[in-house]
């Protein structure tokens, strides 16, 4: 068998996703503890045997800087125990915001990032990582990458989940992800249109409002992080007199207290996927990154 020899870890908080892409491969799970000492240091102990096998490490990189010396300890341990290859499995990928320099002196902390982890794994599977001036991962990542998308998934679980929905995008900006989700979910979207009244005066217009009045709002968006878009929408389709919608985002951050005033804004509901842990998580990706993982060993895309 093409995965006999291949071994699933995780750092806590991921086990159902390194289930699922265990089952999906039908190959072992791997021991691995991490544990983090009163002074902040980290402690990483291989408790597999290794030798020889290709290891596949589920390792969300949503704060980034408490984990990512644990997978260096985890990565270099597993070299000196003679593991084949490594592959990172991290459905969320930080450090993607910096990437450029706006003021002299400035960490372009992207490509620095994606240094360090091209040299430790052999191979990089994420979930719609923040592209933005990028165009690709291969720009910065020298070790092979794959990207997934969870526009899919989001898709399916809008038509088994809401009648009469209508997507809503807050910008011009988001209409490239919202159509995606829409056209796959075979539902009707619109975009929020911002009218500038003067230098300081903008008003957001509704557009169709009356058409959609019957339909219920979804509000998607790639990351949740502060969620002041989400809310400032929300507020807008109040007072167009329109239902409370559903958010959905496909990576959780929902910094501070975010999550609760998305909450307290008036939505009907708050749905994410399982690339961050959380209470609103409602979409697994471990059937997709497994899927993926699959296709990629069987062509020898990662080795």
């Amino acid at each position: 068998m093409l995965t006999e020899n291949t071994l699933v870890f995780c750092r806590p908080g991921h086990e159902g996703t390194a289930d699922k892409i265990a089952a999906g491969l039908g190959c072992g799970r791997g021991e691995v503890t991490f544990h983090t000492f009163p002074d902040g240091e980290s402690y990483v102990r291989l408790d597999s045997d290794v030798r020889g096998k290709r290891l596949i490490m589920v390792c969300g990189l949503d704060h980034p800087d408490q984990k990512i010396m644990g997978l260096i300890y985890f990565c270099h341990v597993a070299r000196e125990m003679s593991a084949a290859s490594i592959i990172l499995v991290a459905p969320y990928l930080g450090y993607m915001r910096q990437d450029v320099r706006f003021k002299a002196g400035e960490a372009v902390t992207s490509k620095i990032f994606a240094g360090l982890l091209s040299g430790i794994i052999d191979g990089l599977v994420t979930v719609d990582p923040h592209l933005h001036r990028y165009h690709s991962l291969d720009e910065i990542y020298s070790a092979p990458s794959r990207v997934l998308h969870a526009t899919g998934l989001i898709s399916r679980w809008i038509r088994r989940n809401i009648t009469r929905p209508v997507l809503i995008g807050p910008d011009e900006e988001s209409e490239q992800w919202v159509r995606q989700v829409a056209e796959k979910a075979d539902a009707p979207y619109m975009i929020l249109r911002k009218i500038r009244r003067g230098d300081r005066e903008i008003e957001v217009s509704v557009p169709e409002v009356e058409k959609y009045r019957d339909c219920i709002p979804v509000l998607v968006d790639d990351i949740i992080s502060t969620a002041r878009t989400m809310i400032g929408t929300v507020a807008h389709l109040q007072k167009a007199g329109m239902q409370a919608p559903v958010c959905i985002g496909a990576h959780a951050i929902f910094a501070g207290d975010a999550y609760a005033q998305l909450r307290a804004a008036g939505v009907a509901r708050v749905v994410t996927c399982d690339s961050i842990r959380h209470e609103s998580n409602e979409i697994p990706l471990g059937d997709l990154i497994a899927e993926q993982l699959s296709r990629d060993l069987a062509t020898g895309y990662f080795r």
